[in-house]
């Protein structure tokens, strides 16, 4: 079922910039009433006053902060129509990153969507109608060099979201995961030069992210790809798994010899 999102009750995290700033002007531009978490208060704040919606600050990632988010958007908008599990990190390493930086990945990365989704689920049940995005990238269905714990948790959210769609979708939940690859964020202007050197060609605007997912809405696909190049990689991957891995291998030569 599309979703109409005029007077639709949309939460997103991490909505004070980037991919989550341009969700909330787009849907906010179609109707939608906008409650914007973040983290940054400030930037909730600023994002919330250009489209008259409430900012919540706070952690996404715990369960207090998730209750806190939801407990102010059911007080606001009553009904919750769309969640958007946009916030994410990206910390640089490999197996050597120190243990923090991969528990804190998975709990933003993860199990944020866990915690919302134990929270809207029993409403959304009872309704017969719902709808979940998760924020993947296309980590999530490849991976992304320079990065571990960005590429496991990745891969877990979007097995999250399968499983969500899978289970729930006979009884009116939508589930759809937007997998962009470079998107001009912080976030990226923020990475490391070997992931700048893979992701800032074909880098695109949040923007257009944000426009592409309206789209999206309306006929309910699951794999939201504004880089239309990541479903051949993806097929890539799936048909031959070697080739796909040894291509990646290079990649990761050619970034060793540049940096």
């Amino acid at each position: 079922m599309s979703l109409d999102l005029d007077g639709a009750g949309v939460v997103i995290t991490g909505g004070g910039a980037g991919i989550g700033a341009a969700l909330a002007r787009a849907f906010a531009a179609r109707g939608a009433r906008v409650v914007v978490g973040d983290l940054d208060e400030r930037a909730a704040t600023a994002v919330a006053e250009q489209v008259g919606g409430l900012a919540v600050g706070g952690d996404a990632a715990t369960a207090d902060g998730i209750d806190r988010l939801l407990d102010a958007a059911h007080a606001r908008l009553g009904t919750i129509d769309l969640y958007c599990a946009n916030a994410g990190i990206a910390p640089h390493g490999g197996p050597d990153a120190p243990e923090q930086l991969w528990s804190a990945a998975w709990e933003v990365n993860v199990m944020a969507h866990v915690r919302a989704a134990q929270r809207l689920l029993p409403s959304w049940l009872d309704r017969g109608q719902g709808r979940f995005l998760a924020t993947v990238s296309a980590a999530g269905l490849l991976t992304m060099l320079g990065s571990a714990p960005y590429s496991v948790s990745k891969h877990a959210a979007l097995a999250f979201a399968e499983w969500l769609s899978a289970t729930y979708r006979h009884r009116g939940i939508t589930v759809q995961a937007l997998c962009p690859q470079g998107v001009r964020t912080d976030m990226l202007a923020n990475a490391e030069p070997d992931e700048q050197l893979i992701m800032n060609e074909g880098a695109i605007e949040p923007e257009t992210v944000a426009e592409l997912v309206v789209d999206a809405l309306g006929d309910d696909r699951f794999l939201i790809l504004p880089h239309p190049e990541v479903a051949e990689f993806y097929r890539s991957r799936a048909s031959d798994t070697d080739r796909w891995i040894g291509g990646m291998n290079r990649l990761q030569q050619k970034i060793e010899r540049a940096t």
